[in-house]
């Protein structure tokens, strides 16, 4: 049957012809008794994982997979399991970077238990796997250990006594790029000493930089106690500067027109001035006005400082004494939250104390006439009247007190804009919150000064000039506004992701009380500084983005 033979024939070449293609473009294929009888196609295995591949407490500890590191190795070492090094920063530099002659970097650090008291810097994507066996020939494993390690003797404790302990780099200090750059930080325990950061008051333990990622599992992560802030400085005990005595006026028949006494001024530190008021002329029919002190007072005060008028038909008068100057108030507290930043937190201080007002010059006196119906001045002396007294000037305003300083924080883990942070299986804890400091205390206001005298008649002391009125006294200095609370947190972020799971711990401890305000007993609320905040987890405000120049 040729048909059906030839018809055979052909279709085996086809087949033979797709099985060749299937064959070169496939594999793992299954065949049937046929060719054509393809029954399709398994994928390709997966390739078997690396030796580095795990999780910490079972991958196995090889030197190709980490620097090792122990507090009884060198750091002339290789940092092998053999020859480990002896600092954690130098072992993280070797993850880093690679060993040298072209070893490609391992991206992990394994530490043995030990205190380790330096501060470290993690870049992103290399690891730090603690608590590790390796003494008395320990193989490097955690096998016997249970959480926490045996407790923090056998755990690896990172303690430094000054700074941050441990801080991760964000990615652009990545040492791996994409979603891979993540730091996992496994069985250490980072405790911060009290007030350690660099605000020389607060107490972080970790800070993640912007863009850092970062997975804290089964480790301890504390902060210290907060330092309390320090008390505004008082000012001066002494009193402001005080005001200028006037000047006296000069006697009748001492000239024809004698000219009232000059002004005389206080010129205080903040350049504000006080100024009496000059003196009326003498006349011979009649006395000049004086004129009044400065500067204007606000409001409307008993005393202000105005010019005695010159004698007439009526005697003349004295100058007014001049307005006190208006003590301040004292000043707010410190409000807000404070802000995060590369070196952990800073809080706010409270408002300074403002100036006391300065004292108002006093006005002068009215100018005296020499002659009337019986008296005039003898014959061939000057014929006019005695001058009147300028006014004294007014003693200074007080200086306020300054602010009380802020309480330090107590913040286990700090997260910066853009950082992601996990926590599985660990504690997180705060400590305590520092208090705010009390508010400094304002400076008594000067004293003003007496007016000058009025000049005096020859023949009749009842015809004299009238004197200057007094300066007003300077106003107290305001008592400054005590300080904030420190924070007292968990974990603290900005602009951050973060994930705490389940079986994790994040609690604070105690925050600290705002300062009160100078002067001011634990009942008055006014210039007290807001308290800190405790919670587990607590997100700040980003900060406003900077208007275009």
């Amino acid at each position: 049957m040729p048909s059906q033979g030839g018809r055979s024939t052909g279709t085996s070449v086809l087949a033979l012809a797709l099985c060749a293609w299937s064959a070169s473009t496939m594999t793992a294929c299954t065949w049937g008794d046929a060719c054509w009888e393809v029954y399709g196609c398994a994928p390709d295995p997966e390739p078997p994982p690396g030796p580095c591949v795990g999780e910490p407490g079972t991958a196995p500890a090889l030197d190709q997979c980490g620097v090792f590191v122990s507090t009884s190795g060198s750091d002339r070492s290789p940092g092998t399991k053999d020859a480990p090094v002896r600092t954690l920063q130098h072992a993280v530099d070797l993850a880093a970077s690679g060993r040298g002659n072209g070893e490609a970097p391992t991206r992990r650090v394994y530490a043995c238990g030990g205190s380790f008291e330096e501060a470290i810097t993690l870049p992103s994507g290399v690891d730090l796997w603690g608590s590790r066996r390796c003494d008395d020939g320990g193989d490097w494993s955690y096998e016997g250990y249970e959480w926490p390690f045996g407790g923090p003797n056998a755990s690896s404790v990172i303690a430094p006594p000054l700074g941050v302990p441990v801080r991760v780099l964000g990615a652009d200090d990545a040492v791996i790029a994409g979603d891979d750059a993540t730091t996992v930080i496994f069985g250490v325990r980072v405790v911060a000493a009290d007030a350690s950061a660099s605000d020389g008051k607060s107490s972080i333990a970790m800070i993640l930089s912007p863009g850092a990622k970062v997975v804290v599992r089964e480790s301890e992560i504390l902060a210290g106690n907060a330092k309390d802030g320090e008390p505004g400085e008082d000012a001066p005990s002494f009193r402001a500067n005080a005001g200028v005595l006037g000047n006296d006026g000069a006697n009748a028949c001492t000239a024809d027109v004698a000219m009232g006494a000059l002004s005389v001024v206080t010129v205080c530190d903040d350049g504000i001035e006080s100024t009496g008021g000059n003196g009326g002329d003498g006349g011979i029919e009649a006395g000049g006005d004086a004129t009044s002190g400065l500067p204007e007072p606000v409001g409307s005060p008993d005393n202000r400082g105005l010019a005695g008028s010159g004698a007439s038909s009526m005697p003349c008068t004295d100058g007014g004494r001049g307005a006190d100057g208006g003590p301040a108030e004292r000043a707010a507290g410190a409000v807000g939250d404070g802000r995060l930043g590369l070196d952990g937190w800073i809080g706010v201080r409270g408002e300074d104390g403002k100036k006391g007002g300065v004292g108002q010059g006093g006005g002068g006196g009215g100018g005296g006439r020499a002659r009337g119906p019986t008296i005039t001045c003898p014959t061939g002396r000057p014929q006019g009247g005695a001058a009147g007294g300028s006014g004294g000037s007014g003693g200074c305003g007080g200086n306020g007190g300054k602010g009380g300083g802020y309480g330090g924080a107590s913040i286990a883990i700090v997260a910066l804009q853009g950082s992601v942070l996990t926590v599985d299986a660990s504690e997180v804890l705060g400590g305590k919150g520092g208090d705010g400091g009390i508010g400094g205390t304002g400076q008594w206001g000067g004293d003003g000064a007496g007016g000058g005298r009025g000049g005096r008649h020859l023949v009749n002391d009842s015809w004299k000039a009238c004197s200057g009125g007094d300066g007003g006294d300077g106003g107290r200095g305001g008592d400054a506004g005590g300080g904030l609370g420190g924070h007292s947190l968990g974990i603290g972020s900005m602009g951050a992701s973060v994930a705490i799971l389940q079986n994790a711990t994040v609690l604070p401890g105690q925050a600290g009380n705002g300062g009160l305000g100078g002067n001011a007993s634990s009942e008055i609320t006014f210039g007290k500084g807001n308290d800190g905040t405790a919670l587990f987890w607590y997100r700040f405000d980003e900060p406003a983005p900077e208007p275009p120049q």
